[in-house]
């Protein structure tokens, strides 16, 4: 097994997850060593959630979920990129394509691209 240092952070490690054909950059979530290693076995890209305190594989509910194409870790092991096949086209629950969908400009944030889905249908909130 790949051991990580995740007693350097806390127990967990920031994850970037970037489009495995095109590059871009879709999201930045955290992984515990639970996480690490469900996505390791499914392949699937599984996370900790830090506002609901549970694990959380992308895309169960929404359907956007990230098919695993290549990790790679850090120099210091403590960090963690996914490369990604985004199935169903957004990975933000926002649902734009990338989380980092908001452009600084000046004092301003502008939000660039458009929702590929309508979260209050997806999630029914």
């Amino acid at each position: 097994m790949i051991e990580l240092d995740f007693e350097k952070t806390g127990g967990l490690l920031p994850a970037i997850c970037q489009d495995a054909e095109t590059g871009e950059v879709l999201m930045l979530a955290f992984m515990n060593k639970e996480s690490w290693e469900k996505t390791l076995e499914t392949g699937m890209a599984t996370y900790w959630s830090r506002s609901r305190q549970e694990l959380w594989t992308k895309g169960l509910t929404s359907g956007n979920v990230q098919k695993v194409k290549e990790i790679r870790v850090d120099c210091d092991d403590d960090t963690i990129l996914l490369k990604v096949e985004q199935i169903g086209g957004a990975a933000c629950h926002t649902g734009h394509r990338s989380c980092f969908h908001k452009l600084v400009e000046g004092d301003k944030l502008t939000v660039v691209g458009e929702p590929v889905f309508d979260p209050k249908e997806v999630y029914k909130k």
